[in-house]
């Protein structure tokens, strides 16, 4: 079926567009600024804002236990939040132990309505050039790095990693254990000179539980534009805020952090999850999304 989403104030960085879009068979056919005579059905969104769905850094899902647990854990956290993908890891600390570890969260997460990407997180002392290699192989796409102090960064064979890293070159992400804000502020300035002294495809920040990822960031693990962009060519999924002269300049994270009063509707590839205070979960509707290319889009 083809129909015609018509008069959508669509939100990019922080300024509204106007456009429509026309889908066919379950995809984005063309996002256009002018409708022809089309005999389609149409949805009138300019009582809208329309914005791509938030993706979520959560690593707590995969510890969840029991179904009724993940389902409120999942309607909660992520559905009434407009998230219809969410990031995570699983903690290794040797390397043979990656594939099965994997192995297991991806069947704890069979049930998920929505979809998800999975990354690992190692300490520094397991991060070596094999590591990076079965990692590679798996196709992980962010490897977290757990560690406490600078002389862990400086003693790492950072040149060999790097190597190691290509051409998948899945992002590395800092996890600061220092208790001080003035010890990690030095951390952080280390990882971020070293990452670009050796050319390293990293990410500057930790990620912040229950927040959306940056679009930077998402650009580095290659999750945009696979998930959450509309465009051409993609799979039919959104949220519509309701538009109100008090909101104006505003951008994605601000209506993510202040105005989820005004989330009315999510869409996950092409199924409404959310309408107003109803929610949907559909057990299994989510995909383990596979990255193919990290780091491919950062420039963008």
């Amino acid at each position: 079926m083809a129909y015609i989403i018509e008069n959508i104030n669509l939100l990019k960085k922080d300024k509204l567009e106007k456009v429509s879009i026309i889908v066919k068979n379950e995809r984005i056919s063309s996002i256009t600024s002018e409708i022809k005579n089309y005999s389609y059905v149409k949805m009138n969104a300019s009582g809208y804002i329309t914005t791509n769905p938030h993706i979520i850094f959560d690593s707590k899902v995969p510890a969840l236990t029991t179904f009724s647990e993940m389902k409120s854990y999942m309607t909660e956290r992520f559905i009434k939040k407009g998230c219809t993908t969410f990031l995570t890891y699983v903690s290794v600390s040797q390397e043979k132990n990656l594939k099965t570890n994997l192995k297991q969260v991806k069947m704890g997460l069979l049930s998920s309505p929505i979809d998800y990407v999975i990354g690992v997180k190692i300490p520094i002392s397991a991060l070596t050039p094999s590591f990076i290699r079965t990692a590679k192989r798996e196709k992980v796409p962010a490897v977290f790095i757990e560690f406490s102090s600078v002389d862990e960064l400086e003693e790492k064979p950072w040149g060999w990693i790097r190597e190691a890293m290509f051409p998948y070159n899945s992002p590395l992400i800092p996890c600061f254990l220092m208790e001080g804000e003035r010890e990690k502020k030095r951390a952080r300035q280390v990882w971020n000179d070293i990452m670009d002294k050796h050319n390293i495809a990293s990410i500057r920040e930790e990620l912040i539980e229950g927040k959306p990822i940056t679009k930077e960031s998402l650009h580095k693990m290659g999750i945009l534009p696979v998930k959450s962009h509309l465009h051409p060519g993609s799979e039919v999924s959104y949220n519509f805020y309701l538009k109100s002269s008090e909101i104006i300049n505003i951008d994605e994270k601000s209506l993510f952090l202040y105005h989820s009063d005004r989330l009315l509707v999510t869409v996950h590839k092409g199924e409404v999850i959310r309408a107003g205070d109803k929610v949907w979960f559909r057990s299994g509707y989510g995909e383990h999304v596979i990255i193919k290319t990290p780091s491919f889009f950062a420039g963008e």
